[in-house]
């Protein structure tokens, strides 16, 4: 797009680079080569508007559940890089849009969110998307800092 966009300091996050780079790793047709940053995670602002207008009816499709993934996969590798422990997100999500997300590290549960709803799943703003995920590493890195012994196993 225009570089005035590309030069938005919100783009150039490690939230926002983490998710630009899980959502090119799921695009294993090259869909989003060339594509700026806002451009690929575009999909992730729903705004209020948009959300009533998305029907609850029918089973998520592919598409939402590889998003959202890409959502957790990113804190994830943000509690990595972090702490240096590996960090797994693990998702269920029923065929009616509800269901859990957990981050592990080792032993430890750092982060458990209840989903629910998926198929209306965004963010009014990229910028509170990123908040949204800063919240959550700053939570599991707290929870890790205080059971460093549970998280090392």
């Amino acid at each position: 797009m225009n570089q005035a966009v590309e030069q938005d300091p919100l783009l150039t996050t490690d939230f926002i680079k983490e998710m630009v780079k899980q959502m090119r790793a799921i695009d294993s047709y090259g869909t989003y080569d060339g594509w700026p940053a806002d451009r690929i995670l575009a999909p992730y602002v729903v705004t209020k508007e948009q959300r009533r207008a998305i029907p609850v009816i029918g089973d998520p499709d592919e598409i939402m559940l590889s998003r959202i993934k890409a959502f957790y996969n990113a804190v994830s590798s943000l509690i990595e890089k972090e702490c240096g422990l590996m960090a797994v997100p693990s998702i269920n999500i029923t065929h009616e849009g509800f269901g859990r997300a957990l981050i592990t590290v080792g032993k430890l549960v750092v982060m458990d969110r209840t989903l629910r709803d998926v198929h209306r799943y965004g963010y009014e703003s990229l910028s509170k998307m990123k908040d949204e995920g800063d919240k959550l590493l700053s939570v599991a890195l707290e929870i890790i800092g205080k059971y460093p012994e549970v998280a090392g196993l």
